[in-house]
């Protein structure tokens, strides 16, 4: 609960002070592809990120459970996957799922009702009807 928490925070706050919208997506995207003078708080908010990932796990190691079930190629190809889907949805879970649907868009509403039942079918997919 203190990790949705603190997400909705911090996209509150990159909204209040810097007017922007916490899509990590487009955050990284733009990091990498049209680096250039507002790039210091996107890496910031991204190492930031990484940085509450790491210290939940050397802070509180019993409440943080991560096993992985995938090789690289697997990764690679999800990652690769996540990607297209972000671009062709303009945006990802965080930009429309916490930011959108706080901010009572109906786009961001739908995006976030097709990433929900495009995961639940590929769960079903893959644990039911592959396995």
């Amino acid at each position: 609960m203190a990790g949705g928490v603190l997400v909705g925070l911090a996209a509150a706050l990159l909204w209040r002070i810097l007017g922007r919208i916490a899509g990590v997506s487009n955050i990284l995207g733009a990091v990498v592809t049209k680096p250039g003078d507002d790039s210091a708080w996107r890496i910031s908010f991204l190492a930031g990120l990484l940085m509450a990932g790491f210290g939940a796990v050397a802070l509180i190691p019993h409440a943080v459970h991560f096993e992985l079930q995938a090789g690289a190629t697997q990764l690679l190809i999800a990652g690769l996957l996540v990607g297209f889907g972000t671009q062709m949805g303009s945006g990802c879970t965080s930009g429309h799922g916490v930011c959108g649907i706080g901010r009572l868009s109906l786009r961001s509403l739908v995006a976030t009702l097709c990433f929900m039942a495009s995961g639940m079918l590929t769960v079903f997919i893959l644990k039911h009807l592959l396995a």
